[in-house]
């Protein structure tokens, strides 16, 4: 017998002839001579349909119980369809039921369902044409990354996930800890974290950056792609309180040299779900919440040049350019998602950088510029979306880093080690770091980043 997925047999992998294959009901109806059923296992948006005998023993033992959700076992036939619309078709010989699904109490109908009732019935949301969609892509998109880096010579490294770092020092970092919370020890009105498991505050990395950093000093080029945490109370459709990061350091590396990366890295994620997603893709322009030229977008950015802009030209041109926005435009500040479509849809009319950002505004690590008052960060920002990574040219002069994180009150006892990278050969490095579900919203157009990660954790829920 062939066994064989669905996704096979509509890429033309699979022969006609004797088969055998296992699924999930998607619809079933019957009448005097013939009985009919669409089945999926997943695989690919399409289904299969089955033709049965409605006189066969097996099938009408089972035919009250063959229902949407339902997983069955057949036998039989894989050949042409005579049906217009459908290019397979089984003549099932043998039938039999896997489980049952009560359609009295089985949540998933027929009719389709919005995704806000999904995000209800998580734990069958993927059973779901759009959700099995999302995350056939999501799978495709992280074999994406580690492709790119690994062609380029890159070491993949994992980073800590419980760490006594903060990356961002915004103080955002879930606790970790053993200590008994109803009788926490004290010293000094203060939690007395030398009898906690790790002798120590520790939390949940809210970035793998600063540790990549060690292991890009030693071997040159790595990244991270892993799980990050923040513990910050948004409940916007662009939040997860736990997400994923991919994260690369490269040694000798300048903020150019970052940007030249960033920009192939966004290409080829792009050019990737489309060469391997493309009913995937096909499905998401369908839906509602994308537009019609959705697919003719993505080939845009993928093969559009990433033009180059200094933050202070950014700001020039949004205080020139006649609109009014909701967070007034002043040199200093920064950029909110308003001001960064403006720059992509309408003023450069494709992917852009904006580079050499205020020092206020940025973390203590990135390299600081010649006039003082600016450092050599980056973020790349796609039309449509806006900001899809964000990095810099890291600092590597131990004066200099000294400095700002005296000046941003980051204590040097936390990261005397990240202290002594720039004190025992250092060299010129640079980073970046793309948040994976962002991205994926962007390429499914999904509206919701609680759609895009299989088990979204958020204000208020981290069921399963």
């Amino acid at each position: 017998m062939n066994k064989f997925t669905l996704r096979d047999l509509h890429r033309d992998k699979v022969s006609f002839g004797p088969i055998e294959f296992s699924g999930w009901i998607r619809t079933h109806r019957r009448s005097k001579q013939v009985a009919f059923i669409d089945i999926t296992d997943g695989t690919t948006v399409q289904g299969l349909q089955l033709v049965l005998n409605p006189l066969q023993d097996d099938y009408a033992a089972i035919e009250a119980k063959l229902s949407t959700g339902a997983a069955i076992k057949i036998a039989g036939t894989l050949k042409e369809s005579p049906a217009k619309g459908q290019q397979f078709e089984v003549d099932v010989t043998s039938i039999e039921l896997l489980g049952e699904a009560n359609p009295e109490t089985y949540p998933l109908q027929k009719k389709g369902h919005t995704l806000e009732f999904l995000r209800e019935h998580m734990h069958l949301r993927p059973r779901s044409n759009t959700f099995g969609a999302v995350f056939r892509l999501r799978s495709a998109a992280a074999m994406a990354v580690h492709r790119f880096y690994q062609d380029r010579g890159f070491y993949y490294v994992h980073t800590p996930i419980i760490t006594t770092s903060d990356c961002e020092g915004a103080g955002e970092m879930f606790r970790v800890t053993t200590l008994d919370l109803n009788n926490p020890p004290k010293v000094n009105g203060q939690l007395d974290f030398s009898q906690d498991f790790f002798k120590e505050a520790a939390g949940l990395t809210v970035s793998g950056q600063l540790e990549g950093e060690i292991y890009a000093t030693a071997i040159s080029n790595i990244y991270t792609f892993g799980p990050t945490f923040r513990a910050e109370n948004s409940n916007t459709t662009r939040h997860l309180s736990e997400f994923w990061m991919i994260e690369p350091e490269m040694a000798f590396y300048d903020l150019n040299d970052n940007m030249c990366l960033a920009e192939d890295f966004i290409r080829y994620m792009i050019r990737y779900v489309l060469d391997t997603c493309p009913e995937e893709l096909k499905f998401f322009q369908e839906r509602d919440w994308t537009t019609d030229d959705h697919i003719a977008m993505l080939e845009k950015v993928a093969n559009a040049p990433f033009e180059r802009m200094d933050y202070t030209d950014a700001i020039a041109a949004l205080q020139k350019s006649g609109k009014t926005f909701e967070y007034p435009v002043s040199w200093g500040m920064d950029l909110q998602s308003e001001h960064e479509r403006w720059l992509t849809d309408e003023y450069v009319k494709g992917p852009v950088f904006v580079v050499n950002y205020p020092k206020d505004i940025k973390a203590f690590y990135m390299r600081l510029n010649e006039d003082g008052k600016t450092v050599r960060a980056m973020d790349c920002l796609i039309p449509r979306l806006g900001e899809v990574i964000g990095g810099s040219q890291r600092e590597e002069r131990l004066d200099h880093l000294q400095a700002r994180m005296q000046q941003m009150g980051v204590p040097e006892e936390n990261l005397w080690w990240y202290l002594e990278l720039r004190r025992f050969g250092t060299v010129p490095h640079a980073g970046f770091g793309l948040g994976f579900e962002r991205f994926l919203m962007y390429v499914t157009g999904m509206q919701n980043i609680r759609d895009v990660i299989p088990f979204p954790r958020h204000p208020g829920f981290a069921k399963f």
